[in-house]
C-alpha cells in the first residue's frame, strides 16, 4: 500500500501545501466520490458534512468535525474526471484555492493529487494560527484512496 506523498512550500504572502497518492481505481470511480457531497463524510475524516451540489458555480457549505467552522467555497474549473478547483475568499486580503486533480493510469488506476493556495495580506497576519495541514491532508488521501480501492473492488 502506498502513501500519501505531502509537499508544502511558504512565501510570506502564500503558502502552497499538496498531497498525492496512487489509487488502484478507476479516474470515473474517484470523480463519483469527489462529487458526492452527501457521501463525504462516510469516507472522508476531515470533513463532517456538505450541503450544496459539487458541481461547475455552485457555492459549498463545508462543515468541519468536532467544531461548528462552516467553509463556503464555489465550484469551479470542473473537467469530469480530471480536475476541479474550490475557492473562497477575496484576492489580495485572504483568498484560498483548493484543486482537485486526477490523473489516469490505464484502465483501473488514478494519480490522485490536491493542492490548496492560501494567500493575501490577512494570510500573512494569521499564517501562525492555520493548521498543519500535513496530516489532514493524508487523511484525505488516505480515505479516498481506501473508499475508491474497495468501490473498484480491490
Amino acid at each position: 500500500m502506498n502513501e500519501p506523498r505531502f509537499t508544502q512550500s511558504n512565501t510570506a504572502l502564500a503558502m502552497q501545501c499538496a498531497v498525492e497518492i496512487d489509487i488502484a481505481a478507476p479516474a470515473k470511480v474517484v470523480w463519483g466520490l469527489l462529487t458526492d457531497g452527501k457521501g463525504f463524510p462516510r469516507w472522508n475524516s476531515t470533513i463532517a458534512g456538505i450541503d450544496g451540489e459539487i458541481r461547475e458555480g455552485e457555492r459549498l457549505k463545508l462543515h468541519v468535525p468536532g467544531t461548528t467552522r462552516t467553509f463556503t467555497p464555489t465550484v469551479s474549473g470542473v473537467e469530469p474526471e480530471r480536475r476541479m478547483t474550490w475557492g473562497d475568499g477575496v484576492p489580495g486580503i485572504f483568498k484560498g484555492v483548493r484543486t482537485f486533480t486526477l490523473e489516469p493510469r490505464g484502465e483501473a488506476a488514478t494519480v490522485f493529487t490536491m493542492g490548496e493556495r492560501f494567500s493575501g495580506v490577512m494570510f500573512a497576519l494569521t499564517r501562525r494560527m492555520m493548521p498543519d495541514f500535513k496530516p489532514i491532508f493524508e487523511a484525505f488521501a488516505s480515505g479516498l484512496k481506501r473508499e475508491a480501492e474497495r468501490a473498484a473492488g480491490r
